[in-house]
Parts: C-alpha cells; sequence; structure tokens
C-alpha cells in the first residue's frame, strides 16, 4: 500500500469529512470526489501566497472551507457529531494541547467516525535529537489549558532540530552528517516570543516514536481522557508513520510492557519490528 492507501485505509469514501491543515497536499481532494470540508490556518488565497516560492504545486491547495482562528470545531463548522471522518497529516505534532484537540475532533464526529493521523518519526526527521514524549507532558498541558507553546518548549526544538545530508526529514536508508539548523540566538528570540508577546510559534511540541505514540494513546483511553482506541497502524515508511483512532477501535494487542520494550528498542533503532 501506498502513504495514501494508507491514510484513507478506514475512510469512507462516500462520508463526509474534513481534512485539518492539508495546505498544498490534500489527501482527500475535492476534485477526486471526497466531501470534504477544509480546516487551515489560512485562505485558500492566503496560502497560495505562503508557498508561491516554495517549489509545490498550488493548484492542489484546496478551498478552506473554515478558517481556523482557535475556537473548537464544532463552533467553527457548526456541526455536531456530523462528519464519518477526519484526515489530520503532520498536524497532532504541532498542537500546544494534544489531549484537547484529539476531543475537539471527537465533538464534530460521529460516535463510529474515525480519525486518520499521519505521524513524523522523530527518528527520520529533524527531531531526531529531541527526546520521546511522554504521557506527563500531554496531560498537563491539557489541564493547564496550553494554547501556544511554551518556551521550554520553544527552546528545546531550536536548539536541537536538524537537518540531515541538507534534509529535514529522511528514510531508514539515508545517509550524510547532521547539522543544526537554527542558531542560539533563534532559540532566545524564540523563547522571548513565547515569553512576552504570548506568540504562537509553529513548532513540534510532541515527538515520538511509532509505539510511543500507540502507548500515549493506549493510557489516554484507559485514563479515560480521550474516547478514541487503535483502529488500524502501519509501521513507519519513509519519515512516517500511520494511525487511525475511533471509539470503536480495538486498541492494542500487547501488553504495557511489551509496548515498552519496543519502544526500547525502536529509540535504540537496532530492530525492524512487525505490528
Amino acid at each position: 500500500m501506498n502513504r495514501k492507501e494508507k491514510v484513507l485505509r478506514h475512510i469512507n469514501k462516500n462520508g463526509h469529512g474534513v481534512e485539518i491543515g492539508p495546505s498544498h497536499s490534500p489527501v482527500a481532494p475535492k476534485k477526486e470526489g471526497y466531501k470534504v470540508h477544509i480546516i487551515d490556518h489560512m485562505s485558500r488565497e492566503q496560502l497560495i501566497a505562503k508557498y508561491k516560492d516554495h517549489h509545490v504545486n498550488l493548484e492542489n491547495i484546496e478551498e478552506v472551507d473554515f478558517v481556523w482562528r482557535g475556537e473548537n470545531y464544532s463552533e467553527l463548522t457548526g456541526k455536531d457529531k456530523y462528519y464519518d471522518w477526519i484526515i489530520a497529516s503532520h498536524v497532532i505534532e504541532h498542537t500546544p494541547d494534544l489531549l484537547g484537540f484529539l476531543n475537539d475532533c471527537d465533538t464534530i464526529l460521529k460516535d463510529d467516525g474515525v480519525i486518520s493521523l499521519a505521524v513524523p518519526d522523530k527518528r527520520y526527521c529533524f527531531d531526531h535529537y529531541r527526546p520521546i514524549t511522554g504521557i506527563s507532558q500531554i496531560i498537563d498541558s491539557h489541564f493547564q489549558k496550553t494554547i501556544i507553546h511554551t518556551p521550554g518548549t520553544v527552546a528545546e526544538y531550536y536548539l536541537n532540530v536538524v537537518s540531515k545530508a541538507g534534509n529535514i526529514a529522511w528514510d531508514s536508508s539515508a545517509t550524510g552528517r547532521y547539522n543544526f539548523v537554527h542558531s542560539l540566538e533563534d532559540a532566545l528570540q524564540g523563547m522571548k516570543s513565547a515569553l512576552n508577546k504570548n506568540a504562537y510559534l509553529d513548532v513540534h511540541a510532541w515527538c515520538f516514536v511509532p509505539h510511543s505514540f500507540r502507548l500515549i494513546v493506549h493510557d489516554l483511553f484507559r485514563l479515560g481522557l480521550i474516547p478514541f482506541q487503535e483502529v488500524g497502524f502501519f509501521q513507519t515508511e519513509g519519515c512516517e508513520f500511520y494511525v487511525t483512532l475511533g471509539r470503536n477501535g480495538q486498541g492494542i494487542n500487547r501488553s504495557r510492557l511489551e509496548l515498552l520494550n519496543i519502544i526500547e528498542s525502536e529509540i535504540k533503532d537496532k530492530v525492524s519490528l512487525q505490528q
């Protein structure tokens, strides 16, 4: 299966859906017959202006139905328990409140709906040297009602982001040297912006390997903090892995100890793991 097939594996094309933040690369575009609403942080015209010098196909940018300004999704869309599916590719790692994001998605999903996620694997992208995210940070950010990235998150990002052979994402076969992307001054300025200007900076708040993300979802559900369990999972290909969640998901057929051992192996990057 290719990338698109994995993201769409549990998506009903005949249903109504939402794609969050597709920018110039939608997975389920309207022109292919998907009954989809687009949520993004800019209008189509603004996205075209943003990406005009990025050597991407601007024609792929969808008409944006809802420009998000921080409100919850049911308020933004005017719909409650309406959609059959949500697609969010490389979105969840940007959210200041990951737990709140998932619960916000739940407000607009039907009870049998699914959310399909493509998530960067920190081993194969610019987060390579950053520590994996623990559940404490995710829970704390939610109950502290975090709406922008903290100065600490911003500092960690700018101090540790790297490229490999000049690329900010790669696959397991890639070779070449790692180099820092940002300077100490960037980190200082970023911290000041977050601290003094209350500014949202577009950084990755959360870093995962595949099974660390799977375990976090498992634990959040068991703790009663989200309504979702895992519906489907595809191991990392390139720089990302794929997880589909839903209220009717069956979860993971592994113990927590098994998952922790797999995570340890993934971090060491020593073995090729099966689903």
